[in-house]
């Protein structure tokens, strides 16, 4: 399943979501984006649909293998990009937010250059 942009960064904020707490639901979702509840439901759905994520009889919603896999490969090109922004002078909340935009489209090749990056001058 090809998964765009607003897919990856729904898989990214139940990741987030699941590192603080134990179960995460749509309300959970809609809190953390600022995005209506109708409009993350649509999306967990479209997510469901394509085995990203799986919603048990409670609500709580889980990252099937897939669906974390993609979720980490997001975060950790957002924590690069957040972090090499940040060596560079660009404020956390700069960074955070260009971190975000960036993520989605940057290539491999560019973020283990941006890895090495860090490495060597974090």
């Amino acid at each position: 399943m090809n998964i765009h942009e607003s897919g990856q960064m729904y898989l990214e904020t139940i990741l987030v979501l699941s590192k603080k707490k134990a179960n995460v639901r749509s309300i959970d979702v809609a809190n953390h984006t600022g995005y209506s509840k109708p409009s993350v439901s649509r999306a967990l759905g479209i997510l469901k649909k394509g085995d990203m994520i799986s919603i048990d009889s409670d609500g709580y919603i889980h990252l099937t293998d897939a669906g974390k896999s993609l979720a980490e490969g997001v975060y950790e090109r957002h924590e690069v990009l957040m972090k090499a922004l940040m060596i560079l002078g660009v404020t956390q909340d700069t960074a955070e937010e260009d971190a975000c935009r960036i993520e989605h489209y940057i290539s491999e090749e560019t973020v283990e250059r941006l890895k090495d990056f860090v490495r060597n001058n974090g």
